[in-house]
């Protein structure tokens, strides 16, 4: 069965400075249960906010580093999900169920790409 990343991009001027609600977690908990029981969650993680990260980047054959906050960023990615679904309209659909999970004040988008397999 072929495996789904879900690249979870926040907006973080709208996501709460304390992090999530304790309705949202109880929520997100609920569902990673299922997605579990159900044989679909393999992994999920949330990450710590941009100020904390760093970016590594290649270009004109040098390295540059450097560290958070990104201010060019209007969308960092804030976690992720890697699922094994009979296929990507399966993935879509628990995407969907993922965000509907969130308050109407986030602005989440999810990026669900199939796994290229070696």
């Amino acid at each position: 069965m072929p495996r789904y990343l879900s690249l979870v991009q926040i907006e973080e001027k709208t996501a709460p400075a304390e992090g999530p609600s304790e309705e949202l977690m109880q929520r997100m908990g609920e569902l990673i249960e299922e997605m579990t029981k159900a044989g679909v969650m393999l992994d999920t993680a949330g990450l710590t906010p941009s100020t904390q990260g760093t970016q590594v980047r290649w270009e004109g054959g040098k390295i540059s580093v450097t560290d958070g906050p990104f201010t060019e960023s209007k969308e960092v990615v804030g976690g992720y999900a890697l699922m094994q679904c009979k296929d990507k309209a399966e993935a879509i659909e628990w995407t969907k169920r993922f965000l509907k999970a969130h308050e109407e004040f986030w602005t989440v988008t999810c990026e669900v790409r199939e796994i290229a397999e070696g």
